[in-house]
């Protein structure tokens, strides 16, 4: 999985590109422990994600948690078989998910 951080305005932009599973969801779960306080808005730009395990989907979950204290979290760009997974899980009913 490939990670690209771009601070766009007031937001930052997380791009995840691949696979986010067991192996990967700790990369991107680092990028959200060491999220710089300034940065209140992300949005997680899901375009080139092919697949989310249960592991991704808890680092979704925990990344859903602090930026509802801090801020927003949205996810963009999400393909119809990771909101296959959200929606049979009830995540689209926790995360804000956009077009």
């Amino acid at each position: 999985m490939t990670i690209n951080l771009e601070k766009k305005n007031n937001e930052l932009w997380i791009e995840v590109e691949g696979r986010l599973d067991t192996n990967t969801a700790p990369a991107l779960e680092k990028v959200f422990t060491d999220l710089d306080v300034e940065m209140k808005d992300v949005v997680l730009d899901m375009n080139q994600l092919e697949y989310i395990s249960s592991a991704g989907l808890r680092v979704l979950l925990a990344a859903q948690k602090k930026m509802s204290k801090i801020g927003s979290l949205k996810l963009v760009g999400v393909c119809d078989s990771v909101m296959e997974i959200f929606e049979m899980t009830g995540f689209d009913d926790i995360l804000t998910i956009e077009e």
